[in-house]
């Protein structure tokens, strides 16, 4: 991964949201990225749902990516796909471990290109919720919204060890700390006391760019 000369700037692509919700009457709680790539709506569902493309900029998956497919990317998430809407919406479940989460991406032209949402919806855990708030799965696909952007600009693949590395990077930390204090902004702006909230993207910062066996993850 290219070092980034202006990662603050990178990082404030990304348009941040949290929601609260419920799903089979349990809380849950939405985070919410967009960003805009100037590509067109067919290249950039083909980057997200071509099993041979994803890799360039996310992980190996393996599997069925169609209706009703199990699907498993390399050491992270899998998961059933549950809707496909060529070339505007899919959603998947996203399960690692005993942890069951979703996650919705829509696409939409627009004047610039095409705007990619992704509303990644997980169960209310108050003890994690409160440690990490939504930077714990949002700073995750940020970094990986990142890497599409760089794979759609050029067509190469992502280097995926630079791309490992580069959190504990100075432009990789300048790249989180914005991302997180994002989230927060974005939490607060959905009912979270302030203080609590940048305290929790914090410990998620330093959990990003400081090695550690625990902690979130996307």
């Amino acid at each position: 991964m290219p070092l980034l000369t202006h990662p603050a700037a990178i990082a404030g692509l990304v348009v941040r949201e949290v929601r609260t919700g419920s799903r089979d009457g349990a809380p849950t709680r939405i985070a919410i990225a967009r960003r805009t790539y100037g590509t067109d709506q067919a290249d950039l569902w083909d980057a997200l749902t071509n099993a041979e493309r994803i890799p360039r900029w996310f992980l190996p998956v393996s599997g069925e990516l169609k209706v009703g497919g199990h699907f498993q990317t390399e050491g992270n998430a899998g998961g059933v796909v549950q809707e496909c809407d060529v070339p505007e919406r899919f959603a998947i479940t996203w399960e690692m471990g005993p942890q069951l989460s979703w996650v919705t991406i829509t696409l939409t032209a627009n004047d610039e290109g095409t705007q990619l949402e992704l509303a990644h919806e997980a169960p209310v855990v108050p003890e994690f919720w409160d440690q990490y708030g939504p930077g714990a799965v949002g700073v995750g696909w940020d970094l990986g919204l990142m890497a599409l952007g760089l794979h759609l600009a050029t067509g190469a693949a992502v280097d995926s060890a630079e791309g490992l590395a580069f959190p504990a990077t100075p432009e990789g930390l300048v790249f989180v700390e914005t991302a997180a204090r994002g989230w927060a902004d974005a939490a607060v702006a959905d009912g979270d006391e302030p203080g609590a909230a940048h305290a929790a993207a914090q410990r998620t910062i330093t959990f990003y760019t400081v090695e550690s066996e625990d902690g979130p993850q996307s």
